[in-house]
């Protein structure tokens, strides 16, 4: 349809996303553990943009004179905006934007001086909502998934001097992954690091080094040669590139990691092109590790093992989502006190730091994506992004020991579009990863009372969340239900809890109350170690965590399940049922 003469695309459009769409960041993840890295965090600037209108009017363009040099009015100033530092949530910059949700910009300058023969990428480890990244007054792409890294090469944009723009919109949507509907705090914003990363013209984009294989793929070039060494192995290892991507056999002997020997060796990685005109080089920190089903139970090293859990939000109450690796060194601290040798890490990839970390001290990881409640299964766009979202987490810790399981979801209605979604994601995790184990946290039928879910087909281990004690009161069901079962794989009961007020004691029949949540906790152990079939067990949660859907006084916009206050000073009665459980099966 023709545009009327005075249509102006700034005011009269409604689908201005939809140029942005075009250009969308897919799985661009690249190995830069060892890569020299030039931080781009700190401070920027940045201006509440409540309707789009940097994406509708194209501010990133800075269009400030007209043709003949007259001045134009302007809607923005990014030099004169306010300061903010990143990595940071808005929502905790002031209390304007505690609750805020919508569009904001950030902007900054920097300096760059280019190397020979190099290409340049800028890195977001996690842009909280969708993300439009302008340099120079040239439009980049968009990065849908607010919990992944991505990467946007800018080689031929980079001058002496540039701008970064970066266009944020965290408004929740029934088409997006997560979707409108969640139970937890939806945070906004540049909240991990900023990098900016130099690379050879042809370079080692990924590579992943499992017990017996090693896979390598590069960027830039099609045919070359690859070589990786273990200098505390004494060990090389050739590996022939043709087109960009190459396999070889490990042979080593390492010694196997697990979470009582947290082992983990240099691996270096060197790649030459065909001509021998250009080098890569990179190394990783690589624990050497075998995880697997076989029957009902859970193989580490070839050995059964069951997994003392607890799951864990990515929440601070002083940084929002943009916590640091002090607070996820005390995350882990505190699961260790416990017992813990496991964690699942809800409902979304949480930061790269936690992976690593992990892999250091010795704890074992479930990952998620948030494939989390009524997605639209039957929206295309939906399933890309959640695929995506599943490929950069893959792609990012690959090499990573601690990650033992992959989740496609969490309590999802049993329809058949859900089936076909996440079955999908169940192939394309197994595609891209064949040394993990693949689960989703699923709901019991709570009308034949049994674990019934067709996607349990689909799984390696199956994950079940109940709140028999708490949502249902009924707790005879529980036993009901493990009676009624007969799975053929391992269950995890990934959740189980009950909210209570820390510090607010009373009678055990007495909700919110400390001794509420330790008598339905004291109830779920003693049926839990009676069912076989049950390897591993993550109480839902460890610490108190922000909830605009939790409006009760007693939990006053909070969901008061952890066995930890929100601020982690105060541990309550059912943290120490199960380290005292956890003890018991050691």
């Amino acid at each position: 349809m023709k545009k009327p003469a005075n249509f102006q695309d700034g005011i009269h459009t409604s689908d201005f996303w939809d140029f942005y769409k075009e250009k969308a960041i897919q799985n661009s993840v690249i190995a830069d553990f060892s890569r020299g890295k030039e931080s781009l965090s700190g401070i920027w600037q940045y201006g509440i943009d409540q309707y789009d209108t940097c994406l509708r009017n194209k501010w990133w363009l800075e269009h400030e004179f007209m043709h003949d040099g007259r001045a134009l009015p302007l809607d923005y100033s990014f030099d004169n905006w306010a300061d903010v530092h990143i990595p940071s949530c808005w929502n905790m910059q002031c209390e304007k934007l505690f609750l805020y949700e919508g569009g904001m910009v950030y902007t900054r300058k920097f300096l760059y001086s280019r190397g020979e023969n190099e290409r340049v990428f800028i890195k977001f480890g996690g842009v909280s909502g969708r993300a439009a990244v302008f340099v120079n007054k040239t439009y980049m792409g968009l990065h849908e998934g607010g919990s992944t890294p991505f990467y946007i090469e800018v080689t031929d944009v980079l001058q002496a001097e540039n701008r970064i723009v970066v266009a944020v919109n965290n408004t929740r949507r029934p088409d997006s992954v997560p979707a409108d509907n969640t139970d937890w705090f939806n945070y906004g914003g540049i909240y991990r690091d900023v990098e900016l990363i130099r690379v050879p013209k042809a370079f080692i984009k990924t590579f992943q080094a499992g017990l017996d294989f090693i896979r390598i793929e590069v960027d830039g070039a099609d045919t070359g040669t690859a070589v990786l060494r273990i200098p505390e192995l004494n060990y090389t290892a050739g590996i022939n590139v043709q087109n960009s991507r190459g396999e070889a056999e490990f042979s080593a002997d390492p010694e196997l990691w697990s979470p009582e020997n947290p082992q983990l060796y240099e691996v270096e990685v060197e790649f030459i092109t065909a001509c021998g005109g250009t080098r890569d080089k990179i190394s990783d920190r690589i624990g050497f590790r075998e995880i697997g089903v076989q029957g009902r139970e859970i193989l580490l090293n070839g050995k059964p093992i069951f997994l003392r859990g607890i799951s864990a939000h990515e929440e601070s109450v002083i940084n929002g989502k943009a916590v640091t690796e002090d607070e996820i060194r005390e995350n882990y601290a505190l699961a260790k006190e416990m017992n813990c040798n496991f964690m699942r890490l809800a409902h979304y990839p949480h930061s790269e730091h936690a992976s690593r970390i992990a892999d250091e001290i010795g704890i074992l990881l479930w990952e998620e994506i948030p494939v989390y409640w009524a997605i639209e299964f039957d929206n295309p766009a939906a399933y890309a992004n959640a695929e995506n979202q599943l490929s950069e987490l893959i792609s990012r810790d690959i090499n990573r020991a601690s990650v033992i399981i992959w989740s496609v979801g969490n309590e999802n209605p049993d329809t058949d579009s859900r089936l076909e979604f996440m079955s999908r994601l169940t192939e394309k995790a197994r595609e891209l990863d064949k040394t993990r184990l693949i689960t989703a946290a699923c709901l019991v039928d709570h009308g034949t009372l049994v674990i019934a879910d067709r996607l349990t087909e689909k799984l390696d281990i199956i994950g079940v969340n109940q709140y028999y004690g708490w949502y249902d009161p009924d707790f005879s069901k529980l036993p009901t239900v493990f009676e009624n079962s007969n799975p053929a794989k391992p269950v995890i009961i990934s959740e189980f809890g009950a909210d209570c007020r820390a510090g607010f004691h009373g009678g055990s029949d007495e909700m919110f109350t400390e001794e509420f949540q330790l008598a339905v906790y004291e109830k779920q152990i003693e049926t839990l170690s009676n069912i076989e079939y049950i390897k591993g067990v993550s109480p839902w949660i460890l610490y108190d965590f922000r909830c605009p859907r939790r409006l009760h006084y007693m939990q006053d916009y909070y969901n008061i399940k952890g066995l930890l206050s929100a601020d982690k000073t105060h541990k309550k009665l059912a943290f120490y049922a199960m380290q005292k459980f956890y003890a018991n099966l050691n």
